[in-house]
């Protein structure tokens, strides 16, 4: 019989679902060109993953970039067990779910990052730093924007059927690990060691703080 564990904290999951939640109202808003919610979205969706990017070096175990980013022949054996059909337990991320991870996580910091200077053709919708840099940086950085929009869905897609793949033909549920944050723990393995939630809110307030003070500052002295 498997051994089940706790191997996702709270703030995990939580930064999880709140990226998947805010990245759907920031396209889809951006699709109806609704940018009174787009804008206010994209600084909470930047907020949010630059304090998953600090729970990466200070967060739990499973949850830190050191855990689960792997070397390329690391990457390469596990390519190898999807011959056979048993799930890899491996106590948190795969090697090419850690892999995505990272992926999604740069492309999203380039989506929101670029959005802060991006601007229209006709200057009607703007990002809150565009005035802070001239028309046609403005306009690259559009450009830049809603190229990675397109990175971002390949991502969403892949991510998506990798799930269902894990589960349909691994017969591992990758979902419900992230939503109770238990799972089996493979054989030999030690339970992660997880930190206190606490450091997740300091984390976030001051990605919060980092954010939307530069914007305000950038205002007031710009």
């Amino acid at each position: 019989m498997e051994r089940r564990a706790r191997i996702w904290d709270r703030p995990t999951r939580v930064f999880h679902w709140c990226l998947v939640a805010l990245f759907a109202v920031c396209y889809f808003s951006g699709e109806e060109r609704r940018f009174d919610i787009h804008i206010p979205a994209a600084q909470a969706l930047l907020i949010l993953v630059i304090a998953r990017v600090a729970w990466g070096f200070a967060g739990s175990e499973s949850a830190r970039f050191r855990s689960f980013l792997k070397p390329p022949g690391a990457i390469a054996a596990y390519i190898r067990t999807w011959k056979d059909r048993r799930p890899v337990r491996t106590g948190g991320h795969n090697p090419l779910g850690g892999l995505s991870v990272l992926l999604m996580l740069a492309a999203l910091l380039v989506q929101a990052g670029t959005g802060l200077f991006a601007a229209d053709i006709d200057g009607l919708n703007e990002g809150p730093l565009s005035f802070a840099v001239g028309y046609e940086a403005a306009r690259d950085a559009s450009a830049v924007h809603l190229f990675t929009v397109n990175v971002l869905l390949a991502l969403v897609a892949l991510h998506v059927a990798a799930v269902v793949a894990h589960l349909v033909y691994k017969r591992e549920n990758l979902i419900g690990p992230m939503v109770s944050g238990r799972a089996p723990l493979g054989p030999g393995l030690k339970p992660p060691r997880l930190v206190p939630e606490w450091r997740a809110i300091v984390i976030l307030a001051a990605s919060a703080a980092a954010v939307i003070g530069t914007i305000e500052l950038s205002r007031l002295l710009l």
